[in-house]
């Protein structure tokens, strides 16, 4: 049986994570796959093994999501046409029994002008129509909100949701998820990372920003906090890509105590011998520091208007999973007593969450089909 998987990132590689995932998944459950990339492919992203195909590659040009273009600044519009032609004449060739598309309608609806007419089609030839989404969306107004509920029932059969009930529904940032209800199914959380082997003893600070380059405030923060914290207690600070080359203008001159790193492939066994975390609350970050156990600081991503970040945050607090610090007014002297405070306080007791969302969620398609 043939799924064709799209997925668009656009400024993090999370979404992509999540869509290869699945894919593996399907293809381990005797599924052939095809990933359409709307995005370049992340190189931290294994591909192997798996079809590939890149629409014409665009991304957003900064956290406002405001301005989506090709390398050479070429608009998302003015390619539409062509991802569009490109996207219909892979469906056509490649016959597949279902279709998946990540995010879309509950986001990514720029995008609707290549994706309605590859629905439209697949909908014309009885083929299977699944949206793939996150644990938390965006929040939206409610006009936007009665459009993506449209937008779902009139092309879709099924909609995944990644996420386990007991962590965060999607009730909590979508006010018309019962409008879906009918067709949501929870898969647990889609979870790419290895497992981690916790150490009895745990010592020092990780910092994280994820992959993308929005983190430089929380880092440089990170910095001047641990020049004011405890000299005995070690900080390691992660740096995706885009802020390891600009390390000495991001976090200036370090202590002894501090160690700049560029992101880790064993981030997570990182995680598992540290006493605390600070990150920022994408997905795959939160999947990550839920797994190894730490004690854990959110600062979620906030410029923009966008929430999604500050609902997933919320969600863990309020199950005293972890200390949430908001973005706008955070300070080095605020983080240092934050720190000095959580280290204090014993390792929070991790929920025994379902995090089996890729293997599950190959289940639902296959099933379906």
């Amino acid at each position: 049986m043939r799924v064709l998987i799209w997925v668009q990132h656009l400024l993090g590689t999370g979404h992509t994570v999540r869509a290869v995932a699945i894919a593996r998944a399907l293809h381990a459950q005797g599924a052939s796959v095809m990933v359409v990339l709307g995005a370049d492919p992340p190189a931290t992203v294994d591909l192997s093994g798996l079809e590939i195909a890149t629409l014409t590659p665009v991304a957003a040009t900064d956290g406002s999501f405001r301005a989506i273009e090709s390398a050479d600044g070429v608009p998302y519009q003015t390619l539409a046409p062509r991802r569009t032609a490109t996207l219909l004449t892979l469906f056509k060739t490649w016959q597949p029994r279902a279709i998946l598309t990540e995010t879309f309608p509950f986001g990514r609806r720029a995008f609707g002008a290549e994706l309605i007419p590859l629905l439209e089609a697949a909908q014309a030839q009885g083929v299977l129509r699944a949206a793939s989404i996150r644990d938390v969306l965006v929040r939206k107004s409610p006009a936007k909100e009665a459009a993506m509920v449209a937008l779902a029932r009139q092309h879709y059969q099924e909609v995944l949701v990644h996420a386990d009930p007991q962590v965060v529904t999607l009730r909590e940032s979508f006010g018309r998820a019962d409008e879906i209800e009918d067709l949501t199914r929870y898969t647990g959380f889609v979870d790419a990372g290895a497992p981690v082997t916790h150490q009895d003893e745990r010592a020092g600070v990780v910092v994280s920003v994820g992959g993308s380059g929005v983190g430089g405030a929380l880092v440089r923060c990170a910095a001047k906090a641990a020049a004011i914290s405890d000299p005995a207690l070690q900080w390691t600070i992660l740096l995706p890509p885009q802020l390891w080359a600009q390390r000495e203008t991001v976090c200036g001159s370090v202590g002894a105590n501090v160690s700049l790193e560029p992101n880790r492939a064993d981030f997570r066994a990182l995680l598992g011998a540290a006493s605390l975390s600070i990150s920022q609350a994408g997905y795959n970050t939160v999947l990550d520091v839920l797994s190894a156990g730490p004690r854990m600081i959110f600062v979620p991503f906030a410029a923009h208007e966008e929430t999604e970040q500050s609902d997933r945050a919320a969600a863990l607090a309020a199950r005293a999973l972890a200390q949430v610090m908001e973005e706008e007014g955070l300070t080095p002297a605020a983080l240092a007593a934050a720190v000095a405070a959580a280290l204090q306080q014993p390792l929070p007791k991790i929920p025994g969450f379902n995090h089996a969302g890729a293997a599950e969620s190959a289940r639902v398609l296959l099933r379906a089909v």
